[in-house]
């Protein structure tokens, strides 16, 4: 499974891109406005481009198709490395269909019912984004959501990834796994909550204080 960081923090897209653990970057304008302060978020992009080798999602803001269209094309021409996000709304299944004719790759985001997946396999989409998190905020079950894509995709034969976002704690990660997600997106929170179990501390500090017994270095 391809691990994205959902941030636009630099800082913490280059820690984990030195470390080589991610796959790509996910962002949105609430992501974005935390960091740009007065640059411009296209800036922005072009950085997170150049530090990832992997797609980068950028949204257009736009509401109607030719808007997100011409948001789209503009955000495109920044970086090979940019994924155009538009909103699983019928404006944005639209463009999502213009855009790909142009070969331009698309993340068709705020996905939050199996329905929508359906269309947004079937207006081209390259990564489909089910909001995990968002669901279970509201008593529902977001990773069986997740379950339901892989199935109605497989059944079909889609190539649309299913990228499953809003990603809140490790299990929610572990289950993307299991269930056969092509991708998982989350805050670097998350991603390194992933390296942590308290048996590797203590079998460390166990190793370590025996190598002291013997007085001597490495």
């Amino acid at each position: 499974m391809k691990i994205f960081l959902d941030t636009a923090d630099l800082a913490e897209i280059r820690r984990a891109a030195e470390a080589n653990l991610i796959d790509g970057v996910t962002t949105n304008p609430s992501l974005v406005s935390k960091v740009a302060g007065e640059r411009d978020p296209k800036e922005i992009y072009k950085e997170i481009c150049e530090v990832v080798d992997g797609p980068v999602s950028a949204e257009v803001v736009g509401l109607d198709r030719e808007t997100m269209v011409s948001e789209g094309r503009k955000l495109a021409a920044l970086h090979d490395n940019i994924v155009v996000k538009v909103p699983l709304t019928e404006d944005g299944l639209k463009a999502c269909r213009a855009l790909v004719a142009e070969g331009i790759r698309t993340n068709v985001t705020l996905c939050f019912s199996v329905s929508q997946a359906l269309l947004a396999a079937k207006a081209g989409g390259t990564f489909v984004s089910p909001f995990v998190g968002r669901i279970d905020d509201i008593s529902g079950e977001g990773m069986q959501l997740v379950h339901q894509i892989r199935q109605v995709y497989d059944n079909y034969g889609y190539d649309t990834e299913i990228l499953a976002a809003s990603l809140r704690h490790p299990m929610h990660v572990v289950e993307s796994m299991l269930i056969g997600a092509d991708c998982a997106t989350m805050p670097p929170k998350v991603l390194w909550q992933l390296a942590q179990h308290p048996l590797t501390d203590k079998g460390l500090d166990a190793f370590l204080e025996d190598w002291k017994k013997l007085g001597t270095t490495l």
